[in-house]
């Protein structure tokens, strides 16, 4: 299996896989949906064919007794849809010698081989496995007597060394080899099996390491039989049997640290297997099952001088001849991982580097980090001619940094593969590693089960032809401030007759801050305003950014701006806004105290924002020597009554000719109804009348809202 891309003057595509065999191809031709109407075909060849719905594909070969007969399917590894291939190998007279459905080895595709027990005619039966299929459902079908072994023993070897090997699960036996390894790393190494009648269609993985290698010796089912080891070395064996548990012996010093990987699954054994380290006691110390996957792991450091013992086995106590495993003991070491981030899950967009002739394009790159820290310079091995990178060092602290690649005028349209590397921004700590990036192919449904994929070691970055619009950030005079907001500006620089809107988002953003997903560009105009907010968190320095830019030009073009600084700071005041309370229709004081942390020349302007409706005041002036603000917050009798929250100042201070934006305070805001009006006194009888035009006046006392309350609750307790 192959890794390719078609690079075109105006882009490059998702990678995909391409896959080259061994034999001559040939068509599947229909019908041959019937046993009784197969197709006829030679031995060693590979066959191109489609499963419809309800489809069954036959073929027909002919054998000798004795003589092997193999076939392999490729359907779910090409990566096109949701299709499980089923094969089977039948006589004659219909009898199923083998089917396949999953064979561990080819993930969800199958394998099959037998040898013939007579001569004849042997059919080749190939469908979907519980009789789906559509015209996605692609498959090369290997049939031939080539060998087929399921897995390889041992299952890696040291760099640089000759090693022998059995092929393991052919049905004439094992396939004893040398082989010569390379002197250095290869990534998904396999070998291919082969004997005197032809070479397998594809290979199986095998480990390159630089320590050597230590087989299990039967019997090893108990710690008193365990095999001896020493490290670092890797330790591998075959459960060959159900319920079968191979141990490993060896010596650690206090405080030795090893990282112990198992490889099982991601080698494509049958096994899943599960460790367990104890000391020399026999008390298990660590275990694990899952944590590659199906393959455990776990980092180990030794408690005390003195021997440790490992046990191997699978977790549903199965064996048999595929079940191989190895496990490879790492001291520990410090690497890198670089990649492209995911901006559409399930996708590769944005997954590759195109940019235009005299243009830019802008990517997020992320570095993991394991068993270091510092301060990361990205350091690209192998770009195109007339592209550069333009780039800060990442933060110790970061995992994601901006990235804006740029290509000169006269730049070749061209590309290659690049190792993207990063290096730590200190010459004395060396690090390894690289580029990964993983695509997913077929997936059954969104977060469910993954079945076919990829992944490469290498970022596709590639010049295409000129684009009829650049883009810029506006670099702004003044700091984003904490608890604050800004309006940035975006300006697009068009050729003359390029009208098409252009959508515009900023991919990178500093810790704390928040903008809307994008914003567009309209037709025929040149600038937009994208809003940017900070949190009272955001972390206090001048951070990169970048804007990308997609417009329709033949389809989706992309030009990003060049980095742009981009400060946050604190903020330069806070308010401390008292409470306050008002009846609906009346006029009550909002008072502010002021804290100025950074002097500012001139009055800011301050509004109060989240008022309810119907609660108005003016705007105020701040200047920088004042120390309390006061608004007149006027209602209305529909003024809502109530409590209301979120209320909040605005102040905006001008400096180097742009405005700085706080919004700070909070408070609340209760406004209360009127209490209702005092009855009017009924009229008094005409002696009454005169004497009480005799008597004094008298003055009713009208009781605040706090005195009603307070009179309400004692009289209830009274009649209580």
């Amino acid at each position: 299996a192959h890794v390719a891309y078609v690079r075109t003057a105006s882009g490059v595509t998702e990678y995909r896989t391409f896959y080259v065999g061994p034999f001559p191809e040939i068509n599947e031709k229909e019908p041959n949906t019937e046993f009784t109407t197969p197709q006829p075909i030679p031995m060693n060849v590979t066959v191109n064919g489609i499963v419809q719905s309800e489809d069954v594909d036959y073929f027909v070969v002919d054998a000798k007794k004795g003589q092997r007969i193999s076939a392999e399917i490729e359907g779910m590894r090409l990566g096109v849809t949701m299709f499980d291939p089923y094969i089977a190998i039948l006589d004659s007279k219909r009898f199923e010698l083998i089917t396949a459905d999953d064979t561990p080895l080819l993930k969800q595709d199958a394998a099959a081989s037998v040898i013939a027990p007579a001569d004849g005619k042997y059919y080749i039966q190939v469908r979907e496995t519980s009789y789906g299929g559509d015209g996605n459902c692609y498959y090369r079908l290997h049939i031939g007597d080539f060998p087929r072994p399921i897995a390889v023993y041992p299952a890696g070897g040291k760099l640089g060394e000759q090693v022998e090997v059995r092929f393991l699960g052919d049905p004439t036996g094992d396939i004893v080899k040398k082989v010569k390894l390379p002197s250095k790393p290869i990534a998904n190494y396999e070998l291919v099996p082969e004997d005197k009648t032809g070479t397998a269609p594809s290979g199986i993985p095998f480990r390159l390491s630089d320590h050597g290698n230590v087989l299990e010796k039967e019997p090893n089912n108990s710690i008193k039989e365990a095999t001896p080891a020493e490290l670092p070395m890797a330790l591998n064996g075959i459960l060959e049997k159900p319920g079968d548990v191979d141990f490993f012996k060896f010596k650690m010093k206090k405080g030795e640290t090893y990282e112990v990987e198992c490889y099982g699954r991601r080698i494509r054994s049958a096994i899943d297997p599960v460790m367990i380290l104890y000391n020399a006691a026999g008390q298990g110390l660590v275990s694990n099952d899952d944590s590659r996957g199906p393959d455990p792991y776990f980092r180990f450091t030794a408690p005390a001088d003195g021997e440790y013992v490992l046990s191997v086995y699978d977790h549903l106590q199965r064996g048999g001849p595929g079940f191989v495993y190895r496990v490879e003991f790492q001291p520990i070491e410090s690497k890198v991982t670089t990649g492209l981030p995911q901006v559409a899950r399930y996708s590769q967009l944005r997954q590759q580097i195109y940019v235009a002739r005299g243009n830019k394009f802008g990517a997020l790159m992320s570095a993991g980090r394991e068993n270091f820290g510092g301060e990361l310079l990205m350091d690209p091995k192998g770009m195109p001619k007339g592209v550069k990178i333009i780039a800060d060092a990442m933060p110790g602290n970061a995992s994601t940094m901006p990235v804006v690649f740029e290509a000169a005028k006269d730049a070749p349209l061209a590309g290659s593969l690049v190792d993207f590397q990063a290096r730590l921004n200190d010459p004395k700590q060396k690090i390894t590693g690289g580029f990964f990036n993983h695509a997913e192919f077929v997936i059954s449904a969104p977060g469910q089960s993954l079945y076919s994929w990829c992944d490469v070691d290498r970022v596709a970055v590639v010049v295409c032809e000129e684009l009829p619009y650049t883009l810029e950030i506006v670099a702004p005079k003044v700091p984003l401030v904490q608890g604050g907001s800004m309006q940035l500006k975006i300006r697009a620089h068009r050729k003359k007759g390029f009208v098409e809107p252009i959508n515009v988002q900023i991919p990178f953003l500093p810790p704390g801050v928040g903008g809307v997903p994008a914003v567009d560009i309209p037709k025929g105009q040149n600038e937009v305003l994208f809003p940017l907010n900070a949190n009272g968190g955001a972390e206090v320095k001048k951070w990169k950014i970048f804007a990308l830019g997609q417009a329709n030009v033949n389809g989706a073009a992309y030009a990003s701006s060049d980095l742009t600084n981009l400060e946050i700071s604190p903020p330069y005041l806070q308010f401390n806004m008292q409470r306050a309370a008002v009846e609906q229709g009346q006029s009550t004081d909002l008072v502010c105290s002021v804290t100025i942390n950074k002097p500012f020349k001139g009055a800011a302007k301050v509004d109060v924002l989240g008022l309810p409706p119907k609660v108005v005041t003016p705007q105020g002036d701040l200047k920088a020597d004042m120390k309390d603000l006061v608004f007149k917050l006027k209602t209305d009798k529909g003024s809502p009554a109530g409590t209301h929250r979120n209320i909040f100042c605005q102040v905006v201070i001008m400096e180097n000719g742009e405005p700085v934006l706080h919004n700070v305070g909070g408070t609340e805001l209760r406004i209360d109804q009127p209490l209702p009006a005092a009855p009017k006194p009924t009229a008094a009888p005409a002696a009454a009348a005169k004497v009480a035009k005799k008597e004094p006046p008298k003055t009713e006392k009208r009781l605040t809202r706090l005195e009603q309350l307070r009179l309400d609750a004692k009289q209830k307790s009274q009649a209580s």
